[in-house]
């Protein structure tokens, strides 16, 4: 469901498996830590009580919620309701880091080689040699630049080899070879790329990136950390 509606907060299902403290649902509005992203947290609720979600991680292609104790049942009707505040900020730094991703091939070529969503910043990893730290600085104010145009962020879906033949990709390593069909988040004229995570609907409600700090991870290879600046 989070890929389906990304600002769904509440969403009503039934457990699927249960196995100590590890949960699968039917379905879930929960986002499992993947792609860099961090997972969403939130609760669990039944009938009588409160389960409170630690984690979510994928395994073998299920979505697995570890909560804070046992008492969940199988076919048991619940409530899952995340914390939207971390949601809606891990939202906007996904959107901002496809235009990081998109303005620093366009300005260096540069491609992605790592990255790490969390609600307090953004790491990227870049396949550069030297970069400038007043350059990189520049990059983040062109940014900037383009979230202050209100563009539109669509979803859609492609075969690969469409996605081959375009070069959407901004990952050094590549698409994942399992995957045949692709889903594409498209920002305005600035970007498209596949795509896994949650995202806003238009880059008016990402808000400013302060640029903090870069450093060096191998001749190649170089972190850049961003983060969102607080709404006045």
């Amino acid at each position: 469901m989070y890929l389906k509606d990304s600002y769904l907060k509440e969403f009503q299902t039934i457990v699927k498996e249960v196995n100590d403290k590890n949960i699968i649902l039917e379905d879930t509005i929960f986002y499992p830590e993947s792609g860099g992203q961090a997972c969403d947290l939130g609760s669990i609720f039944n009938e009588k009580e409160e389960f409170k979600v630690l984690s979510v991680k994928k395994d073998q292609g299920k979505i697995i919620h570890v909560v804070d104790k046992e008492g969940l049942k199988i076919n048991e009707k619940v409530k899952c309701v995340i914390n939207w505040e971390r949601r809606y900020k891990l939202m906007r730094s996904h959107t901002a880091a496809h235009i990081l991703s998109a303005i620093f091939q366009k300005e260096t070529g540069a491609l992605v080689t790592g990255n790490q969503l969390t609600p307090e910043k953004i790491r990227i990893d870049f396949d550069l040699e030297n970069p400038d730290r007043e350059k990189l600085k520049k990059y983040i104010e062109i940014i900037n630049e383009v979230i202050k145009r209100d563009l539109d962020v669509s979803v859609y879906e492609l075969n690969r080899d469409e996605v081959e033949k375009s070069n959407m990709s901004k990952l050094a390593k590549g698409l994942p070879s399992s995957i045949k069909v692709l889903r594409i988040v498209k920002i305005g004229d600035v970007d498209e790329q596949p795509d896994a995570g949650t995202q806003v609907k238009n880059t008016s409600e990402i808000g400013e990136l302060e640029f903090l700090d870069y450093e060096t991870r191998g001749k190649n290879n170089k972190r850049v950390y961003i983060k969102l600046k607080e709404k006045k």
